[in-house]
């Protein structure tokens, strides 16, 4: 396979937060199976090659000599794809939603069935993976020692993307019913001991993604919590849908009124067992987010791109699906040329 060119906007600083994290557990995680280089394009660091002076020294090209690119950064994307037109090049799909399309025969590695739905639709020629986001070890390890021991945190939750309906009247009135809540801001050195302090977790991101008009990509935070023993109340928007269950793996927050979201969470405070997932179910879910799991399917996915842009090079001309505009108008004028042929008429052909 092409050796892996995965790329980011910088590795520290204001570029640091969970969504890099899982670039770079992704690109060490495909390490082990080929040659796999960290590549920043934003900002100049040590130790990382910059896009720009990679450009500059290598002449385009596809070949199986040359680099497959890994592009993943939201927003970014569009005018990444436009640096390397010409180039082997993928797109790791996380967050869906942000308006931009794809060129013909660019591969989608989606992160979820959600994701993969949205390019399933907006670009259904282009070729398409499912490989879903893997727990770190220590989550699985870690979690799995502490998940049944005593805990000073009754209710936990993580301020960023949370709503200000679990930040300004659920959280008050735990509080006031005399429930142990930690609200976390600010970066954690140490998350599976933060997951592993508390009893139940809420998860309430809906509102965000719906105000920034984009999905959540995966959600990683509530199978963290999971994967450390804790209660889960948690929204079901986007791809969450595709990992939980409401009742059956996690509960769903803010689920008609605050006086039913208190006694629930209440309730599962008080007794966890009897809220948490049956093992059986748990066990299964994680299984699919461990490495060893993953990197199967990352091996297989990445085969097929390289296939891909081995058919591409060769002379192969990828496939198009006509744009949306042109799907309606021929249906909408499919009804008008059905009835001129019922009244002998010939009708107008639309252009192609």
């Amino acid at each position: 396979m092409r050796p892996l060119r995965v790329l980011v906007p910088g590795t520290s600083g204001r570029f640091r937060c969970g969504g890099l994290l899982v670039e770079l557990q992704t690109a060490r995680l495909l390490s082990q199976l080929l040659p796999v280089e960290v590549v920043t394009y934003r900002q100049r660091e040590p130790g990382h090659p910059f896009l720009a002076d990679l450009l500059r020294q290598e002449p385009p090209g596809c070949g199986a000599d040359q680099p497959l690119w890994l592009a993943s950064w939201g927003f970014d994307v569009p005018q990444l794809l436009r640096r390397l037109r010409g180039r082997a090049v993928a797109y790791h799909a996380h967050s869906s939603g942000y308006g931009f399309g794809l060129p013909p025969g660019v591969p989608v590695l989606a992160v979820s069935r959600n994701t993969l739905g949205y390019w399933g639709d907006q670009a259904p020629r282009n070729p398409l993976w499912l490989v879903p986001n893997a727990l770190e070890p220590q989550w699985l390890e870690r979690g799995a020692r502490a998940s049944h021991a005593p805990r000073p945190v009754d209710v936990l939750v993580q301020r960023r993307k949370c709503s200000a309906y679990v930040l300004r009247q659920l959280v008050p009135a735990l509080r006031a019913r005399g429930l142990r809540v930690e609200v976390q801001s600010g970066w954690v050195d140490d998350l599976v001991d933060l997951f592993n302090s508390a009893t139940v977790v809420l998860y309430d991101s809906a509102d965000y993604w719906r105000g920034r008009g984009v999905s959540e990509g995966f959600g990683l935070p509530p199978i963290e919590a999971l994967a450390c023993g804790c209660v889960l109340f948690s929204s079901f928007n986007h791809a969450l849908a595709d990992l939980l269950d409401p009742g059956v793996i996690g509960h769903q927050l803010g689920a008609g009124s605050l006086e039913g979201d208190l006694a629930r969470i209440g309730a599962a405070v008080a007794d966890p067992g009897a809220w948490r997932p049956e093992p059986a179910a748990l066990e299964t879910l994680l299984d699919g987010c461990r490495e060893v799991s993953l990197l199967q399917r990352w091996r297989a996915a990445l085969e097929g791109v390289n296939r891909h842009w081995d058919q591409l090079q060769a002379g192969a001309a990828p496939l198009v699906s006509p744009p949306r505009w042109q799907l309606q108008l021929l249906q909408r004028l499919r009804p008008i040329g059905s009835l001129a042929g019922r009244l002998g008429l010939t009708p107008l052909k639309p252009s192609p």
